[in-house]
């Protein structure tokens, strides 16, 4: 499994997200977007209004590396963050057939190969008593 039960909640809750892409030039892109994870293929399908016309699916296209985040502020008294970030590979598929959306609308589609979760899964543990979960995810699939 990709993500764990608290991951996959965690991004259930949440509605928007910042994809981060290399342009072929070597800068970057960072652009906020809607999301959903897959669970029939354990990825993040992302999409967005002309999304195959724009700069992250083109960048995304070109040279498929991307970080993306998914974060809150759970609480201010305390000060409670609760975040996500993958970092990993992605696919701009101009006709999905397996969208987590239903639809054969165009997505970005990102497999992690590093997931790194903050204060997400322990809501009662103080938030200085936190420590964040980081793993490298298999490629082998």
């Amino acid at each position: 499994m990709t993500f764990t039960d608290f991951e996959i909640a965690y991004l259930a809750e949440q509605r928007l997200g910042r994809l981060a892409t290399l342009r072929p030039d070597g800068t970057l892109q960072n652009s906020p977007v809607g999301f959903r994870y897959n669970p029939a293929t354990e990825t993040i399908d992302i999409v967005g209004f002309r999304l195959a016309a724009s700069h992250k699916f083109r960048n995304v296209a070109a040279t498929g590396e991307v970080a993306f985040v998914v974060d809150d502020l759970y609480s201010t008294d305390p000060w409670r963050v609760r975040c996500l970030e993958i970092r990993g590979r992605a696919e701009a598929i101009e006709q999905p057939a397996d969208s987590a959306y239903g639809t054969p609308e165009p997505i970005i589609r990102i497999r992690a190969r590093r997931i790194i979760s903050f204060g997400i899964d322990d809501p009662n543990r103080p938030p200085h008593e936190l420590v964040p979960h980081n793993r490298t995810v298999s490629t082998a699939a």
